[in-house]
């Protein structure tokens, strides 16, 4: 089950999301970050939070928000973290397409990741799965825990379309 929650509930979410951080390895914040660092991060508004839950235990989140403001704001963002236990369980797959669905009702037109660090190949693999193209890459843009500077991704699709067909690999 996918719901929205309030971020006044991002303590729901904060114990996978700071395990994501920890880990050095997927997202911009390390481990020094603070609850209320991740909460800025996470949650800020505009963002809408999204929780995924299986028999009552929050799994994973995504956040939602417009990737600019202003005449930017059209072309929505998300995030995405699945709690190491649940991984392999279609979770990610299951909250990006109501990620799209929900960013689709909301008015959007586009959606971008702007920060996806290549070697997360899992990842990459499923957002081309769910419509996403890489529209660009910055060398060395994030530095990996183990792999030292590694490059970003940044991926876009269109939400006018159920699927867009990519050739990215």
């Amino acid at each position: 089950m996918i719901r929205e929650i309030d971020p006044s509930e991002f303590d729901l979410v904060w114990p996978i999301l700071k395990r994501a951080f920890d880990g050095g390895d997927v997202f911009a914040p390390g481990p020094e970050t603070t609850l209320e660092e991740g909460q800025r991060y996470w949650a800020a508004p505009p963002a809408r939070l999204f929780v995924a839950e299986e028999n009552g235990e929050v799994v994973g989140s995504y956040t939602l928000r417009p990737n600019q403001r202003g005449l930017g704001d059209h072309v929505a963002n998300a995030g995405y973290v699945v709690s190491p236990e649940a991984r392999g369980r279609g979770i990610a797959r299951a909250m990006c397409e109501h990620s799209i669905a929900t960013a689709r009702a909301a008015g959007f037109t586009a959606m971008q990741f702007n920060y996806v660090v290549a070697t997360n190949e899992a990842a990459v693999r499923l957002w081309q799965r769910c419509g996403f193209r890489i529209v660009g890459r910055v060398p060395m843009a994030f530095r990996h825990r183990t792999l030292g500077p590694v490059d970003t991704l940044i991926m876009w699709r269109a939400l006018d379309a159920p699927e867009v067909p990519t050739s990215d690999k």
